[in-house]
């Protein structure tokens, strides 16, 4: 069964960058597409980027589009997330998840619900 921890959150400021990374154990990772969500304080989990089996697609909402990049490095069974220019609301918990998808090109999505495997997350705050 895929495991999946995230890491490198911290405190930033705004305009700051970090890079999360997410870790998977138990499973080989390019079997997955990955998906990147973030609750903020008081809110539902929201995606906002997610990346095919091989990294050859991937999505971002409007909102992070040019500030985020999502890559993935298979042979380390890690996918990481370039945050540059943070901005305020971007503060909340990070959340990596996985699903195994046939087409190695399938994005996951960016819904809560399209993924069954969910790291427990890494704090970013502001």
């Amino acid at each position: 069964q895929l495991k999946l921890v995230e890491s490198g959150g911290g405190l930033v400021q705004p305009g700051g960058s970090l890079r999360l990374s997410c870790a998977a154990s138990g499973d080989t990772l390019d079997n997955y597409a990955i998906g990147w969500f973030r609750q903020a304080p008081g809110k539902q989990r929201e995606g906002f980027s997610c990346v095919s089996r091989d990294g050859s697609n991937a999505l971002y909402v409007a909102s992070v589009k040019g500030r985020f990049t999502v890559s993935r490095d298979d042979a380390k069974n890690t996918v990481y997330l370039q945050m540059n220019n943070l901005k305020p609301e971007g503060a909340g918990i990070y959340y990596c998840a996985g699903e195994l998808r046939y087409e190695r090109g399938d994005v996951g999505g960016l819904s809560v619900g399209g993924y069954q495997y969910w790291g427990r997350g890494t704090q970013v705050t502001q």
